[in-house]
């Protein structure tokens, strides 16, 4: 873990390229008090040794499904898959967990130090209580994410990809029909892949989306004590910028706590003493 001073630091953007109805803005002084985060997302190898310990079964695999990426499956599981009409590239797979996710077939061989997913909120939650953590707040996701710079874009600075080198896993290509992988992977990367911040901390932006702690709402100043969705905060492998351009170091978005994909996971927090 990184033990970050925490302190007053300037939340949120007023992007022109950001979703206002987000609640991206507006820009803000929040106070964080001192804290610990994991450097990485935590990866398969570590969320199967808490299996391994606990016998945890994750949400995915008591419902019997989860969501996958169409375009990492093969045909035959794509055939007949239910889609949301909304997003049809998202295919639910039953079968797909964390142990196998692409489907029925699939596994972890050479996955050890990817970020593992098809994790629910309460699936991170159990695992940041096994390993005598927590999940971040949203404010200290966004502080640790930003990695010292003020109001940056990106973790790194304001370009996406200065002087042509790539500092993050996100869709290069058209979305979803092409992915040229030009960053290197088309699907998930390592947890300590590409530059760390300048906190130390790896994979801020694309990779997988990372669960928070926090209640999702767009009413800043107070925070939500209930609702509908927890949020989730980094983009991911999948985001590109015609569609989901929110691998912004502000940019943010939510999720049921019970749901699981193939690009959500998370990184664990811990009070500083």
């Amino acid at each position: 873990m990184v033990a970050l001073p925490g302190g007053e630091f300037l939340m949120g953007a007023e992007d022109a390229d950001g979703f206002a109805a987000d609640g991206e803005g507006p820009v803000r002084a929040v106070r964080v008090a001192p804290f610990l985060v994991d450097a990485c997302a935590v990866s398969n190898d570590e969320y199967a040794a808490f299996v391994a310990d606990t016998g945890h079964v994750t949400d995915a695999e008591r419902l019997g499904w989860s969501y996958v990426f169409a375009g990492f499956l093969p045909a035959a599981l794509r055939r007949g898959a239910p889609r949301p009409p909304e997003t049809p590239w998202w295919c639910a797979v039953a079968g797909a967990a964390w142990n196998a996710p692409a489907g029925p077939g699939s596994g972890l061989d050479g996955l050890g130090r990817h970020p593992v997913v098809h994790v629910s909120w309460y699936d991170a939650a159990a695992y940041a209580s096994w390993a005598g953590k927590r999940l971040p707040t949203e404010a200290e996701w966004e502080y640790a994410a930003r990695g010292g710079l003020e109001q940056a874009r990106f973790p790194w600075g304001d370009e996406l990809d200065p002087d042509g080198e790539y500092r993050c896993n996100i869709w290069r290509g058209t979305f979803p029909t092409r992915n040229t992988a030009a960053d290197g992977y088309r699907g998930t990367a390592p947890v300590d892949a590409f530059a760390p911040n300048g906190y130390g901390l790896y994979n801020t932006s694309g990779n997988v989306w990372e669960w928070c702690a926090d209640w999702w709402t767009t009413e800043h100043g107070r925070s939500a004590e209930t609702g509908g969705a927890r949020v989730i905060r980094g983009g991911s492998h999948l985001c590109h910028a015609s569609y989901c351009n929110r691998y912004r170091v502000a940019a943010r978005t939510a999720n049921t706590p019970d749901s699981s994909t193939g690009h959500t996971g998370f990184r664990c927090a811990r009070d500083a003493g």
